[in-house]
């Protein structure tokens, strides 16, 4: 019998996810939506290459993880529904989320343990029952075990990420380091895989010691001064920075959840200082104060896809801010220009484009693409001329070049094709005032 072994590659993430305040309140992006497993669980396991560049889903690069075997959770719970909703999921959409729970079991660990084998197909095809035309059995490498780092997230459109609530996705690198009976495994992967079960559950971080790590990101400046934190005891919760005599509580960076955008300690300084609430939403370290200055390699912004900090400490009040934020995004109004096709029979497109924050010099920016033609929308492209004066610095959901006046986006591979009434978002950071939308734009 052939067996299959399917392989998913990790979306690639954005590099830079808005900070969305005017749509997001921070009381529904803290509180998540999904309680932990009861104990250990058991569900399909697959396995992918590694995280996208230069982030994976939780806003860290690879290279900088506390442990190179990490793990992928699932966006969504919605068996049978394998549509895309707009992340982090607010509002009704909660109910469609899945353990990766907005991010905010971002910088967890699980136990993993090896269990049955598939005899048959385990494709994890739409609509279709796992390991097909076969059945589970286990064999000499049931038990092996191996503690995991959640890094990053999935999203694909099919049964593993859809329909199982308990699926892992796992780094390949570290299938034949599971352990048993003292020793690696060495030879799990990759003729002994077939997507097999696994159990598991969360635990505290072994063998921790130390602090906390922190840097700032790509494209990080005094008005955007997004950072990421790592090296947790027990996952992280939410960010509180100090500004103008008070804790205000940070906006997680999208999804991202080991990323937040802080404040200064006055407005607009290089001056910060946070404390960090852990997954029981307890301060970590007795609400212990980190202060940090923005790095000169940042100035005028952070050019690494991340530049680590070095801090002080000491010890402040445990109280919970219940000051409003001080940074607080200007939104543009919505601009929704219907187009008109430039090729393709049956193609035509709305497009929704919001800034959603912005600072001096510079802003990021939300884009909804809607399908509104009768057919398939293959390879969608839309093309516009930006306000004068902007100039890219980075996208995501998307691909974005920049020629002369106007600016070519093209839908990102892991999602080329649009249904007629479908939609796609993406969204991009720029330098330049926000004061003006896109002009000129077509669909093809």
């Amino acid at each position: 019998m052939s067996y299959v072994r399917r392989r998913w590659l990790a979306i690639l993430l954005p590099a830079f996810l808005v900070v969305l305040c005017a749509f997001v309140s921070l009381t529904e992006q803290s509180a998540g939506a999904v309680s932990d497993p009861p104990g250990p669980v058991t569900g399909n396991a697959t396995y992918f290459d590694g995280l996208g560049s230069p982030y994976g889903g939780c806003g860290m690069p690879q290279a900088n993880l506390d442990s190179q075997d990490f793990v992928a959770l699932n966006v969504y719970n919605t068996p049978g529904d394998y549509a895309f909703y707009p992340r982090p999921l607010t509002g009704a959409n909660l109910s469609k989320a899945g353990l990766w729970n907005n991010g905010l079991n971002c910088g967890r660990y699980v136990q993993v343990e090896i269990s049955d084998y598939c005899t048959g197909t385990n494709d994890g095809a739409p609509n279709q029952a796992f390991c097909r035309n076969g059945s589970w059995v286990s064999d000499a490498y049931n038990g092996a075990k191996l503690t995991m780092l959640v890094a990053d997230s999935c999203g694909d459109a099919n049964g593993w990420c859809r329909d199982d609530p308990y699926h892992l996705d796992l780094s390949k690198d570290s299938l034949n380091r599971f352990v048993k009976n003292g020793g690696a495994v060495g030879d799990l992967y990759p003729n002994h895989w077939n997507n097999r079960h696994v159990t598991w559950s969360f635990v505290p971080a072994p063998n921790y010691s130390g602090d906390i790590n922190i840097g700032f990101l790509q494209g990080a400046q005094v008005w955007w001064p997004a950072i990421s934190v790592s090296h947790l005891a027990n996952g992280i919760h939410g960010v509180e920075y100090y500004a103008n005599g008070a804790w205000q509580p940070a906006q997680m960076n999208s999804d991202m959840g080991q990323s937040y955008v802080i404040g200064g300690t006055t407005s607009g300084a290089s001056q910060f200082q946070i404390r960090v609430r852990d997954a029981t939403d307890t301060l970590i370290n007795g609400g212990r104060v980190y202060s940090f200055s923005l790095p000169s390699a940042c100035n005028p912004q952070c050019g690494a896809p991340y530049t680590k900090v070095t801090y002080t400490t000491s010890q402040g009040p445990t109280s919970t801010p219940t000051a409003t934020p001080t940074v607080t995004p200007t939104v543009t109004p919505t601009v929704t220009p219907t187009v008109t096709p430039t090729g393709g029979t049956g193609v035509s497109c709305n497009v929704n484009h919001q800034v959603a924050s912005s600072w001096q010099g510079g802003f990021t920016a939300n884009v909804t693409v809607k399908s509104t033609g009768t057919t398939a929308w293959n390879n969608w492209t839309i093309t516009w001329t930006p306000p004068s004066g902007v100039s890219l610095v980075n996208a995501w959901g998307s691909t974005i070049t920049p020629s002369g006046a106007t600016w070519t986006i093209k839908a990102p591979s892991w999602a080329t094709s649009l249904a007629a009434g479908a939609t796609a978002t993406f969204g991009y950071q720029a330098n330049g005032p926000s004061t003006a939308a896109p002009t000129g734009i077509t669909c093809s």
